[in-house]
């Protein structure tokens, strides 16, 4: 099993590459960026490691090593700027993001394939992705909101003093602000979050808006987040390499659950060998369905502006 990870140069791409060595996932790794020099000095850091971590062929590559690649990782992106605005820094990564699929296109076998963008805005780009990447749909997944997801229940098992493995909550739609918190099926271990001792609604709201606004935390505290987007990525990775049909909120091209087409999303997805592999319509409440409507009319409302200059 061959992983190239485009931007493993950066803080995002060398976490997930060391995620994946900590886990054992994959027979290769290779570390592709602009900058060769910092990829061949991840490459050469991980595999120091490597006797006590995985039997894994871990090297910096260029972009036609993505030949044979089983899972393609993109991280690569440009940062906002001082008072840029967001559409701003939009534009310019789908910019730099069509250059890489066109790369991604040349040298990688799409039937093969899975391609995860992680990249932000990671809806947007995912979309970009399916448009010119020559993948199929199916075999195209953003990151979405598993990050968020994780982050959510990891404060909510710090609040209630649970076993973070046993928080079972979700988080869907726009990996952004108009993200969308499942409280109707959030428990601990199956119990419900309101018959936890302490359970307080405005309490957990202000977690959710933790959550929700985490990634600007840690960027104000350390420059920007990379552990866990590691292993949110490698969970992913995982589900792909076991064929687990594990469900995750995964972003993808929408084609009718819930009523959505034509925009790219997290939905609860069965993650497996070729990517997506079905999704699952599970109950919402009113209130939560009509959010995810308005997180599509959102995104949706961003790739039309994003077309309209391209």
């Amino acid at each position: 099993m061959k992983i190239s990870i485009i931007g493993a140069g950066g803080r995002v791409g060398s976490n997930t590459a060391f995620a994946l060595q900590c886990l054992g996932l994959g027979r290769e790794l290779v570390l592709i960026d602009a900058n060769r020099a910092a990829a061949e000095g991840e490459a050469l850091d991980l595999m120091h490691g490597s006797a006590f971590t995985s039997s894994q062929i871990i090297r910096a590559g260029e972009e036609s090593d993505l030949d044979g690649s089983d899972i393609i990782v993109v991280t690569a992106g440009l940062r906002r700027q001082p008072d840029e605005p967001r559409l701003a820094l939009i534009n310019r990564n789908v910019s730099l993001f069509d250059q890489i699929m066109t790369s991604v296109k040349k040298a990688a076998l799409p039937a093969r394939a899975v391609l995860i963008v992680v990249t932000n805005p990671v809806d947007i780009l995912t979309q970009v992705a399916v448009e010119r990447s020559g993948f199929a749909a199916d075999k195209v997944l953003g990151l979405g909101t598993v990050l968020d997801t994780l982050r959510f229940r990891s404060l909510l098992a710090a609040e209630f003093g649970a076993d973070p493995r046993q928080v079972s909550a979700l988080i869907l739609g726009e990996h952004g602000d108009s993200m969308v918190p499942v409280w109707s099926t959030a428990t601990v271990n199956g119990v419900p979050l309101t018959s936890l001792p302490g359970y307080d609604q405005q309490k957990v709201w202000q977690i959710f808006v933790r959550a929700q606004n985490s990634g600007a935390e840690v960027l104000k505290t350390k420059g920007g987040a990379g552990y866990a987007v590691g292993v949110a990525i490698a969970e992913v990775v995982k589900a792909i390499i076991s064929d687990s049909g594990a469900i995750l909120p995964v972003s993808t091209m929408q084609k009718g659950l819930y009523g959505l087409r034509d925009v790219c999303l997290s939905v609860p997805t069965r993650v497996g060998a070729g990517g997506a592999i079905g999704t699952v319509e599970m109950e919402l409440w009113a209130k939560e369905r009509s959010a995810l409507e308005d997180s599509a009319r959102a995104l949706k409302a961003t790739w039309d502006q994003v077309t309209q200059k391209r």
